[in-house]
């Protein structure tokens, strides 16, 4: 539990220092080294990855990630970044373990039903943060006409993520499916 008040503390501390609409997506993922005459810090000692460095992988029409350290299926802490594109969203499922999100840019949808209605998502704005807490159902991504949206997820690993099944496929009603896991 200490170790779960800490990390949720060190990512509080490190999602309020994320920039909050001060800059557009574009500016934030194509960044590079300042213009500058001062030189870049060691980066033996501060290494720096820019925006435009980032690697992104995944579908480019709805979800893609870029780990920024550790990983979700290891054990220990992980930080990476979640890119919804406009019109992509995910299906119910939850997570065993908590992860803490701040919203870096555009505007994130979220549902907390296991009904999946898109007219009943929710809108969070940049500059948000939310705690995604373990086992419990949600489904979230950014609409085609809010445009896209970036998060920074923050978790202790390994984290098993339990899709939820639409049994019957004239209902929006989805329920836990225990053959349904993955480590995403």
């Amino acid at each position: 539990m200490r170790r779960q008040a800490l990390l949720g503390l060190a990512a509080s501390g490190l999602m309020l220092a994320m920039p909050v609409m001060a800059e557009t997506q574009e500016q934030l993922l194509g960044s590079g080294p300042p213009a500058t005459s001062i030189p870049m810090p060691d980066p033996t000692h501060i290494p720096i990855v820019f925006g435009k460095d980032i690697q992104w992988r995944g579908d480019p029409r709805g979800e893609q990630t870029a780990p920024l350290f550790g990983a979700e299926d290891q054990p220990g802490p992980y930080g990476v970044l979640i890119k919804w594109n406009p019109g992509g969203n995910s299906k119910p499922h939850f997570h065993s373990t908590v992860r803490y999100i701040y919203v870096v840019s555009g505007t994130w949808w979220v549902s907390s039903s296991t009904t999946y209605d898109r007219s009943k998502m929710y809108p969070v704005p940049a500059g948000s943060f939310l705690t995604d807490v373990a086992q419990t159902v949600h489904w979230d991504g950014a609409k085609a006409e809010t445009g896209p949206c970036i998060l920074l997820l923050v978790g202790i690993g390994p984290m098993v993520t339990t899709r939820l099944t639409q049994k019957d496929p004239n209902s929006p009603v989805f329920t836990p499916d225990t053959n349904t896991q993955d480590t995403k």
